[in-house]
C-alpha cells in the first residue's frame, strides 16, 4: 500500500514539474522577445527552451 502512495506523490510531482516548466519558458520567451507567439511555442518545449536559455543567452 505504501508503494502505491508513493507511486502517487511521484505522479502528481512529475505533473507538477511540467507545468513550471512550460510557465517559465513562456515567461523568458515573452520578457526576451515580446512576441506571444514566439512564447507558445516555447511553452510547448517547455524544459527545453529554458535550458537552452540557460546555456547560450
Amino acid at each position: 500500500m505504501s508503494e502505491t502512495r508513493y507511486y502517487t506523490v511521484r505522479s502528481e510531482g512529475a505533473k507538477y514539474g511540467v507545468g513550471f516548466g512550460s510557465a517559465l519558458a513562456i515567461a523568458i520567451s515573452y520578457a526576451n522577445n515580446h512576441s506571444i507567439l514566439w512564447a507558445i511555442i516555447h511553452g510547448i518545449l517547455g524544459w527545453l527552451y529554458v535550458i537552452y536559455f540557460a546555456l547560450f543567452k
